[in-house]
């Protein structure tokens, strides 16, 4: 019977508040994640991030965004570098290396090693 007393206006502003509340769950646990990656971020600093992300949600957040929010954008990068890293299983060094080996062992040219070696410096983690 509360469906029927509700009126269109009032449905659409229900969706509206839950929608905004979701937007703030959901900005808060980024800034959680966040917080506890910083490593450039103590303890205290960390614990004062969280409680006022926590008493005052909106103040806490905008608060985050304004004072660290180029940070929150490059630890988000670092984390997806290291991922793709460990998906790939070794780095660029590791790759010079073994072409080094390959090179010293006689199998590959130094001319082969020299385009080898920029293929795999001018290589993007996209490239994958």
């Amino acid at each position: 019977m509360l469906a029927a007393t509700f009126g269109d206006g009032q449905v659409a502003y229900s969706i509206l508040w839950f929608f905004l509340f979701f937007v703030e769950v959901w900005l808060s646990i980024s800034i959680f994640i966040d917080v506890f990656r910083s490593h450039d971020l103590k303890g205290w600093e960390k614990a004062a991030w969280i409680l006022l992300v926590l008493i005052l949600p909106i103040v806490g957040i905008l608060a985050y965004f304004i004072f660290r929010g180029d940070k929150m954008r490059a630890h988000q990068i670092q984390t997806q570098q290291d991922f793709v890293g460990q998906f790939r299983g070794h780095s660029k060094a590791d790759e010079i290396a073994k072409l080094v080996e390959l090179k010293n062992s006689g199998h590959i040219t130094e001319a082969e090693f020299e385009e080898m070696k920029a293929h795999v410096i001018n290589q993007t983690p996209s490239d994958v």
